[in-house]
């Protein structure tokens, strides 16, 4: 990440655009106790939509020391948009960063005291929570630098990332199911096309004139019509507030570590 922000700072005097949306979800497993319990309960469709209760992951530490799933889909990110301060603030032109969250982030998931989800099994989850936290901070600090934050979901895509959660097999005979569920679940994007809806639409917004505290969801309706919905992020600015404290302090940590790869 340092020597990619390094070689950004050599070859561009500003960015405009920033997509931060590299992500893991490393053993996913399926509750299928849970599922059948929200299928008896009426609960089944949010929790298809969102994952939430019958979706949890195996987190291990990578080379640096860190929670894998957090140092990927967030903290990575975190130091990079750190180190391009320079080129996304004060240009004549707002720039902007646009964070792929998901309809999974769920504060019950997120821990200040484990905000790297290391004693957790939902560390995907926490740390879609953690992006929502860190881009509204990141609104509050920056705009008025000309630098704007955002957060998006793709709905439910079929990538490597889905087709590690079952047998490819198993998703091929789920296929007609899944295009029926549509009907009623509009986040079932499921296309990679239909997914960067919300991305694509928010690169031709003013970003003046967006919410901070929304995230725009890619939606797909049940005859193949792609649009995007905002939707109200469900985040605490005061916890919001102190993780970013947390972040900086682990910032400055790994900064040191790896000074010799700092300008």
């Amino acid at each position: 990440v340092l020597r990619v922000a390094q070689e950004l700072r050599c070859r561009f005097h500003r960015l405009d655009f920033v997509y931060l949306n590299a992500g893991i979800m490393p053993n996913p497993h399926v509750n299928f106790k849970a599922l059948w319990h929200g299928l008896l309960t009426g609960k089944v469709l949010h929790m298809l939509t969102t994952a939430e209760g019958i979706m949890t992951q195996t987190d291990r530490l990578n080379g640096d020391g860190l929670q894998e799933v957090f140092a990927t889909n967030l903290f990575g990110h975190f130091i990079l948009v750190r180190q391009l301060e320079s080129l996304l603030c004060g240009n004549e032109k707002p720039s902007r960063l646009i964070w792929t969250s998901s309809s999974n982030a769920r504060e019950s998931a997120f821990s200040l005291s484990d905000y790297q989800h290391a004693k957790g099994q939902e560390s995907y989850s926490s740390s879609k929570y953690a992006t929502d936290l860190t881009s509204v901070v990141l609104n509050r600090k920056f705009n008025k630098q000309g630098l704007y934050s955002s957060v998006v979901c793709p709905g439910l895509v079929m990538s490597n990332m889905t087709y590690r959660i079952l047998p490819v097999f198993l998703w091929k005979l789920l296929m007609p199911i899944m295009w029926l569920i549509r009907f009623f679940a509009k986040t079932y994007t499921l296309t990679p096309h239909n997914g960067a809806e919300a991305h694509v639409w928010l690169f031709k917004q003013k970003p003046e004139n967006l919410d901070a505290l929304v995230k725009y969801h890619s939606c797909t309706s049940g005859l193949g019509k792609s649009y995007v919905e905002p939707r109200k992020i469900d985040v605490d600015e005061e916890t919001a507030e102190k993780f970013y404290q947390k972040l900086l302090e682990l910032e400055k940590e790994t900064l040191e570590r790896y000074s010799d790869l700092i300008d």
